[in-house]
């Protein structure tokens, strides 16, 4: 007679069960995606970043890009070192939006540029980093707020603009050929310093003058367009990490070597915070919950059978010294109350071994060794050993 062929059923899912039930999640996924790719295609000719002269967003510098080319200047932006430095001459003014961002080779390079142009160069929130090479002899103090500000010097495009927008850089110089303008707490966020080639720079401490958002506040407009401009050609430099020129004049180990140089230190520090605030939760969520809690079992199980399936277990593991260290415990644990020992003292030999020879007198085996001797060498040792311990505890209770 022969059987039946057995059914075998399968928790696992099928292909198909497994695109039924993801496909609803799959196409949202997509929509999102094909909607993000679609608006950033439509954005993407009014949107540029920050002080580009092609962006109408509120940081960015359309508004002043377009009065300009009104008024008859010519406009062009470039992104390359070598462009910029190509662009700059006598009839031009070069804009450099994020000088800080240029290497040491590029910042040289430009300052050799700016020196024989005899045109004005405007550098934007120029720091520490950057004026070194770029402008020698002024340093930077600490930032200030960008808030109304009066010229309080006799700069001509100054006095006409009177009170603008500008904070951020500070700076200080001991050139008697610089002006400065527009302080903040004595230190100017405006300055200007002749160059040998007949042009000049300018130090721009912030750069809300220049943006769509606060171009038609106070006289933030004036103040821009005079600066911008006073020569009938602009080159609105957009440094990018793309130019080749940013690893020209490198050695080995320098800091355009590392990535981590190209990372802004605001990241770093609030990517240690990130990494700080995991910490602290992980402690939290792996905190002491407190004891551990009893429950009933939900079938009964013999005494008889657990003692079996923790013998097998430590048979598999061959672990014969902790088998001989449970049944030495009980039986310390059994026969303590019998010699008069108290349940803390029951595993002490100090105490325990002088009440257990009180109580048998000339007994064959060693107590000592029963209850607290070495491990067994073998599963034949384990044996006698428990055959040993269980009649000790039965003159014991006999005695």
């Amino acid at each position: 007679m022969t059987r039946p062929p057995t059914s075998t059923t399968s928790a696992s899912l099928t292909p198909r069960q497994l695109w039924t039930r993801t496909r609803g999640v799959l196409l949202v996924l997509a929509l999102i995606l094909i909607g993000g790719v679609v608006l950033a295609t439509v954005r993407s000719a009014d949107h540029h970043g920050h002080l580009d002269p092609r962006s109408a967003d509120p940081d960015g510098s359309r508004a002043v890009a377009e009065i300009l080319k009104a008024q008859g200047v010519t406009l062009q932006v470039v992104t390359t070192l070598d462009e910029a430095t190509t662009a700059a001459d006598s009839d031009s003014t070069l804009l450099v939006t994020t000088p800080d961002l240029l290497t040491d080779h590029q910042q040289s390079t430009l300052h050799r540029a700016m020196t024989v142009s005899g045109g004005r160069t405007l550098l934007v929130g120029a720091g520490a980093t950057s004026l070194g090479a770029l402008a020698p002899g002024v340093t930077t103090a600490t930032s200030a707020s960008v808030t109304v500000r009066e010229p309080s010097c006799a700069l001509p495009a100054a006095v006409r603009a009177g009170s603008v927008d500008l904070g951020g850089e500070r700076y200080t110089t001991d050139l008697d050929e610089a002006t400065t303008c527009y302080p903040a707490d004595g230190q100017p966020t405006l300055v200007t310093l002749p160059t040998s080639g007949g042009g000049d720079t300018v130090l721009l401490g912030s750069a809300d003058i220049l943006t769509n958002e606060h171009l038609d506040q106070q006289g933030n407009a004036s103040l821009a367009l005079q600066l911008l401009g006073s020569r009938p050609h602009l080159v609105w430099y957009l440094p990018s990490l793309s130019d080749t020129s940013v690893t020209e004049g490198e050695t080995p180990g320098s800091t355009t070597d590392s990535f981590f140089s190209l990372i802004p230190s605001g990241w770093l520090w609030g990517a240690l915070q990130l990494a700080l605030a995991a910490v602290l939760a992980a402690i939290w969520r792996g905190r002491r919950l407190g004891p551990l809690v009893t429950e009933p079992l939900p079938v009964a199980i013999r005494a008889s059978e657990a003692t079996e399936g923790r013998a097998r277990l430590y048979r598999k593991a061959d672990a014969r010294d902790r088998a001989a260290a449970v049944l030495r415990t009980a039986t310390r644990t059994r026969i303590a109350p019998l010699l008069g020992v108290a349940a803390q003292d029951a595993h002490s030999p100090e105490t325990l071994l002088p009440a257990l020879t009180a109580r048998l007198d000339g007994t064959d085996a060693d107590p000592r060794d029963l209850l607290f001797g070495a491990a067994p060498a073998d599963d034949a040792a384990l044996i006698r050993l428990a055959d040993q311990l269980d009649a000790l505890e039965r003159e014991v209770r006999t005695s």
